[in-house]
């Protein structure tokens, strides 16, 4: 499966940014050692189920370490029997833009 998530703290730096707290949960995520990346508005995860919600629970909790209120939105793209889609789905999209 591929999760794409967002993990926020409730109220940011006093300049209204979260990158340091965001920072926290993409350590957790890089650290895991599961097909990864991260982008402007998502990071992206791959792997099974069980393992890829445990990375999302400890990213959760890294950023409720410094922030009492976090908000997570996670969507879930669950094809079993498929691995290396984090980069296949982009391949076959870029390949579909060439023809």
């Amino acid at each position: 499966m591929i999760v794409a998530f967002s993990i926020s703290p409730s109220a940011g730096d006093e300049t209204g940014g979260v990158s340091e707290a965001v920072a926290e949960a993409v350590r957790v995520v890089r650290a895991s050692g599961l097909p990864n990346e991260t982008n402007a508005m998502f990071t992206n995860l791959e792997g099974e189920w069980d393992e890829v919600m445990a990375v999302v629970k400890q990213a959760v909790e890294a950023v409720a370490a410094v922030s009492p209120r976090v908000s997570l939105v996670l969507k879930a793209d669950i094809r079993p029997g498929y691995t290396g889609q984090l980069t296949a789905k982009v391949e076959r999209v870029e390949q579909a833009l060439s023809d």
